[in-house]
């Protein structure tokens, strides 16, 4: 899953894909790169993002899926969004997947959403809203809470007729950096879940922070993990760099072939 974000202010790539060109250009070498998915977003999730309109996150997202399927009609989108009426109307438009950073917590409306327009649902871990999120580490056991998060979530979806979940356990939202490196330790216990799992590592602080480098020079340090997380069982890597990812997963088949 290759990640565009519309935005001005996401914490890597923020700004640099708001023109119409410049998107479309960067859809297209995702492809060529070998993406599967393209992650549409219109709202930064970094923590302590600015919280911004419906209407504009709204106008970001549908303006964007409506420009990448000019060029390449046959892309898979994921609209990365927790709110129900963006992700209704980017389907309408043409993404095929939902992308919720807040696992329907944001929105009462998210999962009847969901329901209706019957498309696959990525559920991810998160606690507060990305304004708030960063005080909200304090956990008694990690990845117990994440799996009970889970599995209650999941059940709520069982009960309205969605059965095609992605889990996200959400690196960084809510997480210390001790914290991303124990949920990576002990990502195998999620898959008591019997759910396909997203990772999304790509360029995040527990690398940056924990190397005393900056987001630009994190593409090694998120090979390293995202070859770690491939063996743990990941089924989808989310990230910025599309060629070293596909380059990782061609390898490890190889390996385990």
């Amino acid at each position: 899953m290759g990640i565009l974000n519309v935005t001005p202010d996401s914490f890597y790539d923020g700004g640099r894909y708001t023109g119409t060109e410049t998107l479309q250009q960067q859809a297209l070498k995702l492809l060529a790169d070998g993406a599967d998915i393209i992650d549409i977003g219109g709202y930064s999730s970094r923590p302590g993002a600015d919280d911004i309109s419906v209407e504009e996150e709204m106008e970001r997202t549908c303006r964007a899926v409506e420009n990448v399927l000019k060029v390449a009609p046959e892309t898979i989108i994921s609209v990365d969004t927790f709110r129900a009426s963006v992700a209704r109307e980017a389907v309408k438009l043409g993404a095929s997947l939902i992308n919720d950073i807040s696992g329907g917590t944001l929105d009462p409306e998210m999962f009847r959403t969901v329901a209706a327009l019957k498309v696959p649902y990525i559920l991810m871990h998160m606690r507060g809203t990305p304004q708030t999120m960063a005080g909200l580490t304090d956990y008694h056991h990690l990845v117990h809470e994440v799996i009970d998060f889970f599995a209650e979530r999941l059940q709520s979806l069982r009960e309205l007729g969605v059965h095609d979940v992605i889990l996200d356990p959400g690196f960084g939202f809510a997480k210390t950096v001790a914290q991303n490196f124990e949920l990576l330790r002990q990502m195998e216990g999620l898959h008591i879940l019997q759910k396909p799992l997203l990772i999304g590592l790509s360029r995040k602080s527990m690398i940056w922070r924990t190397l005393a480098i900056e987001s630009k020079d994190a593409l090694n340090g998120t090979t390293v993990l995202n070859t770690i997380a491939l063996q743990k069982g990941a089924a989808i890597l989310r990230v910025h760099d599309v060629a070293p990812a596909r380059e990782a997963i061609t390898l490890l088949k190889h390996l385990q072939a």
